[in-house]
């Protein structure tokens, strides 16, 4: 079944003409449970991997030995989804609450040294075919897949996510590895998927109001302090959460591939390509949540009558604290190094 994202409660063009200017487009991804195969766009789903091809490790030194075990994870989710839509009395029995308990502790691997290799989590793949607004990769590559140690325990803090991003030619793969390599335990549950197929929508989308010229953003900041002004002096449990820029008009939540970043959570930072110095362009946003109680207009047509703790976070993958990771690619150079930020 397809998503499709209901129309925007304001013509935000109308209301600011200049904003046609700046006008992009990005590709909600959708991702909802399911059973995808390699050959699919996926989240968490199998990936399109050689055979014949080394499986991604993450190489930096850390301690990798205690954790909760994938399968530990996926189990309890599994035994949360099902007994909060139990009727007529929600919730998990005695017996359940022990078993979650045990399915929660943290084990210790053996023989497991801060040095060896360990294998990466597949993350993702999205294929060209299916999404609008992913950019060519390099030499003639129509395959971006997506790799993420389990542990935040890298960069210069020693507390830092790590990403491996791989282009590969689908065409070229005869064999696939139907069996790769898994971590046995993880570091956080967060940096586990559930398999999700994807629903490709594309759909319009305006920068962040910070990124704007200076005249517009005020224009934009004086619209929304009025129309806050008008919702206070008719405050009442009626009274809809007023329309803003951000959270209604520009930039969707969720999983999405292209268009423009948020910076919601910091000032814009410069994202510039550390090999040749051009600003980069968003490549993709990998996102806690679909859509929350501040961005519920965004919520697909398909699914207005489903509770957001039921259907807001299909994927279960958790960005820090509930945030959002967007991934920046060169656009002179897709081979180039990409690089990140959360928000």
């Amino acid at each position: 079944m397809s998503r499709t994202t209901p129309s925007r409660p304001l013509d935000v063009e109308a209301l600011f003409p200049e904003l046609a200017n700046y006008r992009g487009t990005t590709t909600r991804l959708h991702p909802r449970p399911g059973r995808p195969e390699a050959t699919d766009s996926s989240v968490g789903g199998p990936l399109l991997w050689p055979a014949n091809e080394p499986w991604p490790v993450c190489t930096e030194p850390h301690s990798h030995a205690r954790g909760r075990r994938p399968a530990d994870i996926h189990r309890q989710r599994q035994i949360l989804a099902a007994v909060w839509l139990r009727e007529p009395n929600p919730g998990p029995t005695v017996e359940e609450r022990q078993l979650l308990e045990e399915l929660g502790r943290k084990h210790r691997v053996q023989d497991v040294a801060a040095t060896d290799p360990l294998p990466l989590i597949g993350l993702a793949q999205l294929y060209r075919r299916d999404i609008a607004d992913l950019p060519a990769g390099p030499d003639d590559c129509d395959l971006l897949q997506v790799f993420w140690c389990p542990f935040d325990a890298h960069g210069p803090t020693g507390h830092s996510m790590l990403l491996d991003l791989r282009w590969r030619r689908s065409w070229e793969v005869t064999e696939v590895q139907t069996s790769p390599p898994q971590p046995l335990v993880v570091g956080y549950e967060g940096y586990v998927p559930e398999p999700c197929v994807l629903h490709p929508e594309q759909v319009a989308t305006y920068p962040f109001a910070g990124l704007l010229p200076e005249d517009v953003c005020a224009r934009i900041d004086a619209w929304e302090e009025g129309l806050e002004e008008v919702a206070e002096q008719l405050a009442d449990e009626a009274t809809a959460a007023p329309v803003g820029y951000q959270y209604d008009l520009s930039i969707p939540p969720g999983w999405r591939v292209g268009g423009f970043a948020s910076w919601h959570a910091t000032d814009p930072s410069p994202m510039n390509c550390r090999t040749c110095a051009v600003p980069m362009h968003l490549l993709l946003t990998i996102d806690s949540t679909e859509w929350d109680g501040g961005s519920g207009s965004w919520k697909p047509l398909e699914e207005q009558d489903l509770p957001t703790y039921q259907s807001a976070r299909p994927t279960q993958v958790t960005v820090g604290r509930w945030g959002e990771l967007n991934i920046f690619a060169c656009p002179e150079g897709p081979h180039h190094s990409h690089r990140w930020s959360i928000q």
